[in-house]
């Protein structure tokens, strides 16, 4: 097997852990010793060994002078765990093999400049560009101090997102429900106006069949209109947030912090920039934006996604009253446009499913 060969099973082993590694990145590692692969590892949870641990330990004594694929610079500083570079080192691992170095400010190449200098070849770039998608959440928050948005929508092929009734369930299919419920064990957290909240009562759990991590639930509820008997405030399934103003009533605000409910208060409105600061201060690196069409207005009106997920069933409901995903006042020039590239097309079900990215001018 070549390098690439190699790395590509890094990669894939780094991807199983998707939504557990927050805040810390996904990362894999192969140990090849003779052309076998004799130790493999993934990182699993902040505050446990790192991939690079778990593929030495099993590799044993093994080890010595063989090569170790890893998808991210192995980290040279005393964290949670001891450093990887050091482990490397004393292993008698002779060449390693990184994907991407890592932008954090206490590793940011430090980790290669250590194995260098202990003799240990070490060679960069292998598969970086997909190492960097891999962990593109994590080098966002690492190198912006802001969580990475995805915005996303299920709207029927003329971009309705309800009839002009405000029916909306379901537009999309069964397997294109349970694509968002992967997408939700995979984000720190997941995002709702208070109006989704009074009009749906919505849980906001993972509801796969293998079961899944539920995110954080955050309601943006500038004065407190959800109900004390709201499944977000009562279920008890996963932490819910209210971001809230200081117009709020105060004896509202204190009833549901006695209800468990974590309330952030802002200053007179709810301003996304003030927002996502607030939820970074607060361990958020990944936010998953469910709202409805003013919530992704705002959103869109600040610049403030990094991604787009759209749905799209094979249906038709018309009408100009009915709701469409973006709401605001909209964009008057054509050129004034937010230009996205899209970066993959695939039919879930019935359903099409479009990831797209901002071009430029949205970080």
């Amino acid at each position: 097997m070549t390098d690439q060969e190699y790395m590509k099973l890094a990669i894939e082993l780094a991807r199983s852990a998707a939504g557990q590694t927050a805040p810390n990145p996904m990362v894999g590692a192969i140990v090849v010793n003779n052309n076998q692969i004799i130790g493999m590892g993934a990182h699993l949870k902040a505050g446990e060994p790192h991939a690079e641990v778990h593929a030495i330990r099993m590799a044993g004594e093994k080890a010595k002078d063989a090569t170790i694929y890893v998808t991210l610079e192995p980290c040279s500083h005393h964290g949670k765990t001891p450093p990887c570079a050091d482990l490397i080192i004393a292993s008698g691992i002779k060449r390693v093999v990184v994907a991407s170095t890592d932008s954090n400010p206490l590793v940011a190449g430090r980790g290669i400049i250590k194995l260098r200098e202990a003799g240990i070849i070490v060679e960069t770039g292998v598969l970086e560009s997909e190492a960097l998608e891999l962990n593109e959440v994590f080098f966002h928050f690492i190198e912006t101090g802001l969580p990475y948005v995805t915005l996303k929508s299920a709207s029927t092929l003329d971009g309705k997102t309800a009839t002009v009734k405000g029916e909306s369930k379901w537009i999309t299919g069964e397997a294109a429900r349970q694509d968002v419920h992967r997408l939700r064990h995979q984000h720190d957290a997941i995002l709702v106006g208070v109006n989704t909240v009074i009009q749906d009562n919505p849980s906001l759990t993972t509801r796969l069949p293998e079961g899944g991590k539920n995110p954080i639930r955050i309601v943006l509820d500038s004065t407190v209109r959800t109900s004390l008997n709201a499944r977000v405030v009562t279920d008890g399934e996963a932490p819910t947030w209210l971001i809230t103003t200081n117009k709020a009533d105060k004896g509202k605000i204190a009833k549901m912090r006695a209800l468990g409910v974590n309330m952030i208060v802002l200053s007179d409105s709810v301003e996304i920039p003030d927002l996502l600061k607030a939820l970074a201060e607060r361990g958020i690196t990944s936010l998953f934006v469910e709202g409805g069409a003013e919530v992704h207005g705002s959103f869109l009106k600040a610049g403030a996604f990094q991604q787009l997920i759209s749905y799209f069933a094979p249906k038709l409901f018309g009408g100009k009253q009915a709701p469409s995903v973006f709401g605001g006042k909209g964009l008057v020039h054509i050129e004034d446009a937010v230009s996205l590239q899209i970066k993959d097309v695939t039919m879930i079900g019935e359903d099409i499913r479009v990831i797209a990215k901002p071009r430029s001018g949205v970080e």
